[in-house]
């Protein structure tokens, strides 16, 4: 099969456009699936434990899990927290409580913000959770 180029011309058909860089490895056919379940808390253990070929998608999913274990971590300092100003002062148990579903909010953003630019081909950078994450 020929290219007829300008003025009738034969030649060989235009290149076709590059493939985005994978991050090494082989790029599985369900890879925009495992990069959404790698910043679904627990489930990241899927693409993990899946997608053992594809760096990309094995650095997303730490990267989750590296987030859902700062989550926790968080859960947990907030609570302790709470239970000691609560059985302090009453008056600061209601800021707190305030406190609960905007932080629920902001991690809920998070991880939205980390799938798109997971799907997107991107990496976001959290310090200091993003070093643990490249340890594994």
């Amino acid at each position: 099969m020929s290219y007829q180029g300008p003025a009738g011309q034969s030649s060989a058909p235009p290149n076709p456009p590059a493939a985005p860089p994978t991050g090494g490895g082989a790029v599985s056919s369900n890879r925009q699936v495992m990069l959404v379940l790698s910043y679904l808390w627990l489930l990241a253990l899927v693409p993990l434990l899946s997608e053992k070929e594809d760096r990309e998608v094995q650095w997303h999913a730490k990267h989750g899990l590296v987030l859902f274990g700062a989550e926790i971590v968080v859960w947990l300092v907030l609570h302790i927290i709470f239970r000691v100003v609560l059985y302090a002062t009453l008056g600061f148990g209601c800021l707190l409580a305030a406190i609960f579903p905007l932080l629920s909010l902001a991690f809920l953003v998070l991880h939205v913000f980390c799938i798109v630019k997971a799907v997107n081909g991107q990496r976001l950078i959290i310090p200091g959770l993003s070093g643990l994450a490249d340890k594994f």
